[in-house]
């Protein structure tokens, strides 16, 4: 197979690499190499820098219709490509093609909701503050903004992250997973065809070295992140320290509570899609489930068992495949591992995922799923994001004990109740200790025009993404008070501060 050079996207150019570093792209459905990606040095980030100053200039002197003219385009340009985008994604990812389909969707509907950028922009006004004084607020850009996304959403994440940051008069430089890097790519092409103007959507990949130029360049006035916990407290706190704006999301351990009132055909169809759907490569996958009572929760591991047996692992261009490979043989080791520890600290195994093998494809990154039921909860398997296709078991013998799991975690990115009961499910919602919460419902994303936001360990930063918090997040508000004085005699020396009475 002839292995791909990529390059950069700088300037509306494809730009190849000067640092001479490269990573390898890897078909995970073999485990061959399958391109190469440039890793960009401080050089390379300070020139996407210079040219994102100079492009920010004109794009927020454009009006905001005229830029959501830009992202209508935009939208119809995705839309007539987004079959060969998903096999693509699919390529260097390892999900499925209808699983891609879903990550691009996601990411459009985002877009679609920046596209009314005129009347989010809108600012507040007062007519007659004062005598003759009229206040009123405007959002105005930041500047230069960046965004350093995961492997796992290669086209959601940096989508929800451009499009508001875009359509708020920002230039913005994304710095892709250098995993999976091709769609962010196409993505900048996209842009630019739409009739974005050059430079003001560039695309540095590369590893910790541009992060860390990105992270100290003056002229970056925000960063968004999206990856592990370790690595957002670092980019969170490295940001701020240099003045700059950062929302950073880190990872979940995201709980199921089954109460012994609700459907369990529904709720293990529910499970095993939510659990080991992209192969659980999700920071919403549900990955602990805690039914309450034995009752409740012999009952779920016999329906988990029937499903998780029908399951097909295949290529990710198998349209049969219920999901996939794992991105890497790092990532395989990592969640065998996990269920191993498991294991030693007393979990019971009920499915076995590890011995999984694909005729034809041995060299390919892939694991079964696998089911551990009483997991205790000092285990590490409880405890750390395994990210990978295993559901853990945790069992309650109360919806007080249920509610204290998700509650207590170092974890606040998503939870889930399953109920037929209205009074439980209202006292849930209201006292779970997470930012997120879905009521009969496997994987709580909010839509578009809400945000997306974990609590505690999974989110550093005060502002959410997408929806209104992501507007905040990309401008400041300027607020002018203005007097008009004509007819009006004011002798008095102004030597006290202005109020209005």
């Amino acid at each position: 197979m002839a292995i791909r050079e990529l390059t950069h996207f700088i300037g509306g150019k494809n730009t190849p690499s000067a640092s001479g570093r490269f990573g390898d792209v890897f078909d995970p459905n073999t485990g061959e190499v399958q391109a190469r990606v440039p890793l960009a040095d401080a050089a390379e980030v300070e020139a996407a820098v210079a040219d994102s100053v100079q492009a920010q200039r004109e794009w927020a002197a454009w009006n905001p219709q005229r830029r959501a003219r830009v992202l209508q385009k935009f939208l119809q340009l995705i839309d007539d490509e987004k079959e060969d985008l998903a096999r693509l994604l699919s390529s260097e990812h390892g999900k499925t093609v209808p699983d891609a389909l879903g990550d691009i969707q996601r990411g459009v509907e985002v877009v679609e909701f920046a596209c009314g950028i005129p009347h989010l922009l809108k600012g507040e006004y007062t007519t007659g503050a004062g005598a003759g004084i009229d206040v009123y607020s405007m959002r105005q850009p930041l500047g230069v903004v960046a965004g350093i996304t995961p492997f796992n959403f290669p086209a959601m994440i940096p989508l929800w992250k451009a499009a508001p940051a875009i359509a708020c008069g920002n230039a913005f430089i994304l710095k892709p997973s250098e995993r999976d890097p091709s769609v962010p790519l196409r993505l900048a092409e996209l842009f630019l065809e739409a009739g974005l103007p050059p430079g003001v959507f560039n695309v540095v990949n590369g590893d910790k070295q541009a992060v860390d130029a990105l992270l100290n360049h003056p002229q970056v006035e925000a960063l968004g992140f999206v990856g592990s916990t370790p690595i957002a407290q670092y980019i969170y706190s490295t940001a701020t320290a240099n003045g700059k704006r950062a929302q950073c999301f880190g990872g979940a351990k995201n709980h199921a509570i089954i109460m012994p009132d609700a459907d369990l055909d529904q709720v293990a169809d529910a499970l095993v899609g939510a659990g080991y759907g992209s192969a659980g490569e999700r920071c919403m996958a549900i990955s602990v489930a805690v039914p309450v009572g034995k009752e409740t929760g012999d009952a779920l591991i016999e329906k988990l068992k029937d499903r998780i047996g029908k399951l097909t692992v295949g290529t990710s261009d198998n349209s049969a495949a219920d999901f996939g490979p794992l991105v890497s043989a790092d990532a395989v080791r990592r969640v065998k591992d996990y269920i191993q520890i498991g294991i030693d600290d007393g979990a019971e195994l009920v499915v076995d995922g590890r011995g999984f093998g694909l005729d034809g494809h041995e060299s390919g990154f892939f694991t079964g799923p696998t089911l551990l039921d009483n997991v205790p909860t000092t285990s590490r398997a409880y405890l750390e994001e395994i990210f990978g296709p295993v559901l853990t078991v945790v069992r309650a013998d109360s919806y007080e004990d249920a509610l204290r799991l998700p509650s207590e975690h170092e974890y606040g990115n998503g939870v889930s109740i399953f109920t037929r009961d209205g009074d439980t499910a209202r006292d849930f919602t209201t006292r779970v200790n997470t930012g997120m919460v879905g009521v009969n419902v496997p994987i709580p994303v909010p839509i578009a025009y809400h945000t997306f936001g974990g609590w505690k360990r999974s989110m550093f930063g005060d502002l959410n993404q997408h929806g209104p918090d992501s507007v905040r997040f990309y401008t400041k508000t300027k607020t002018v008070t203005q007097r008009w004085p004509s007819g009006i005699k004011d002798n008095e020396g102004h030597f006290v501060i202005p109020t209005m009475k």
